[in-house]
């Protein structure tokens, strides 16, 4: 017979109903919880102690999700949705992917970019770093324009020799020039990539 306390019961039992709640594969915010546990504070402590939960920062919780490979990471587009309070308005993506533009760039980076309307800074969240910026436009998907217009934007904190890219740029703008591409430079382009694209505008023009 269990000699266990009731008390000791009911606190097993309150973080297992917390935990039949729980998808796998999801990730939370503990203020979403509050309402599925009278203790959740003490629940979530449980539950991250047995591994039913991965805790990713403060408030913010993984539950794994298993594979034959062992457990997932969880999804990037959930971990940012539920950091910015379920707001579905961001634009996240590695400077990695500025190498398909085509401007000689090869480098590879860790760090996530995530533009958005609201977080600004660097923060790790579970085992990623994510680099959240605040921009007044940003598209919804990437497109080979934008990231041509971002990476001449970003030209300073690129792991890569700042001039060449530019000069390349410079070279190939002749054959890249579209109205789908001035477009992302009014849209997406800062003071500095303005003023290039206009002097590459300008030697266009025939004398």
């Amino acid at each position: 017979m269990s000699t266990q306390h009731p008390h000791n019961l009911s606190q097993k039992g309150s973080a297992a109903a917390l935990a039949h709640h729980l998808r796998a594969g999801h990730v939370y915010r503990r203020e979403d919880l509050t309402r599925l546990s009278s203790a959740v504070d003490r629940d979530l402590g449980k539950l991250v102690a047995t591994g039913r939960l991965n805790k990713l920062a403060q408030g913010l919780y993984h539950v794994p999700k298993a594979s034959r490979f062992g457990p997932l990471p969880p999804d990037d587009d959930q971990v940012v949705q539920s950091f910015l309070r379920g707001d579905r308005d961001f634009l996240l993506f590695s400077p990695s992917a500025y190498n398909t533009v085509g401007l000689g760039t090869t480098q590879l980076y860790n760090r996530t970019l995530v533009y958005n309307r609201k977080r600004h800074g660097v923060f790790k969240l579970g085992k990623r770093e994510f680099d959240f910026r605040v921009k007044p436009r940003f598209p919804r998907q990437l497109t080979p324009e934008f990231l041509f217009v971002d990476l001449l934007n970003n030209l300073d904190d690129l792991a890569e020799d700042r001039d060449s890219v530019l000069d390349r740029a410079r070279a190939l703008w002749p054959t890249r020039v579209s109205p789908t591409l001035l477009q992302a430079v009014e849209l997406y382009g800062n003071a500095a990539t303005r003023k290039h694209i206009k002097v590459w505008m300008d030697e266009l023009v025939p004398a």
